[in-house]
């Protein structure tokens, strides 16, 4: 049983405007996964003027809601308060490393190539780059090293057609880039490693100044737990809130629409606040963020 205390409360959520012409469908991953050091604590969920939705878990586990937006101005809000817990991420490895031949069959999906992290491309380069550092830990800490030491982060510079060999070749990209990367270079030898993405507030950690928005990760199968590795940031990091996990970016998708359909308006929001002071529906008040610098704050 997770003993963990979650002490801390993380405000997260989107506000997204879509115009279409012609009744298109779409599937949307927006809430919280019901796992790990969090607790959802009050959620709205809206669609506005789309048809009924229902709610189905996809292979991989995520909540998703499958919608149709209708000819007009689409908008979705998803407004959450997440119980979470102040410790940042894990480096305790629980049990022996496994050999692919041990691994339980749900996980042998996250060990090959898929469409952004082409690992099969990389073999070459990943055991020339870190084939001497030992296997498990060092080797995947070695990895987002030179994924963060070697990738410039540009703000903007996201394509949807990009591969993990591609990102590695151009050396730039955004966290989605990041992620691919390391989980393509993780899997070159045959360690577990999936795309994650969610929520990071900047609790403990000095706002970097860009502007909000979904983060993107990753999970590496050790031992018997998944740990998280983020080459983006490359320091472990507190109060992530993960949406969806899946092969790549493809499964984290926020939304995946079935036509053709114009983003309009996009907020996202991810902050700590004060649970006795905000609520879901409130207006987002930046004046009540208590994250954004070195200190750890407990409401």
């Amino acid at each position: 049983m997770n003993r963990t205390p979650l002490n801390l409360t993380v405000r997260v959520g989107c506000n997204l405007a879509y115009e279409t012409t012609v009744p298109t469908p779409v599937l949307f991953v927006l809430k919280p996964r019901l796992e790990g050091r969090v607790l959802v604590m009050q959620e709205r969920l809206s669609f506005g003027i789309g048809l009924p939705s229902y709610e189905f878990q996809d292979s991989h586990g995520n909540i998703t809601y499958r919608s149709t937006f209708m000819p007009g101005r689409n908008e979705i809000r998803h407004d959450a308060l997440v119980a979470v817990a102040a410790l940042p991420d894990s480096r305790e490895i629980f049990g022996n490393l496994l050999s692919v031949g041990q691994l339980p069959h749900e996980l042998l999906r996250y060990t090959l190539p898929s469409r952004y992290c082409d690992s099969d491309k990389l073999l070459n380069f990943a055991w020339q780059q870190f084939g001497q550092i030992p296997h498990g830990l060092p080797r995947v800490q070695a990895i987002c090293d030179w994924v963060h030491n070697n990738i410039e982060y540009r703000f903007g510079s996201g394509r949807p057609d990009l591969s993990a060999s591609e990102v590695i070749a151009r050396r730039h990209g955004v966290c989605r880039d990041f992620a691919h990367a390391a989980i393509a270079l993780c899997r070159a030898f045959n360690l577990p490693a999936r795309y994650v993405t969610g929520h990071l507030p900047d609790i403990g950690f000095v706002d970097p100044g860009t502007p909000m928005d979904f983060h993107a990760y990753c999970e590496v199968y050790l031992g018997n737990e998944w740990l998280t590795f983020d080459p983006r940031f490359n320091v472990p990091r507190i109060g992530r809130v993960k949406v969806a996990h899946g092969a790549d970016a493809v499964d984290g998708a926020f939304a995946t629409i079935y036509g053709e359909a114009q983003l309009t308006h996009f907020e996202i929001w991810a902050y700590q606040v004060d649970p006795r002071q905000v609520s879901v529906g409130d207006p987002i008040d930046l004046a009540k963020r208590l994250d954004g610098n070195q200190t750890v704050r407990f409401s």
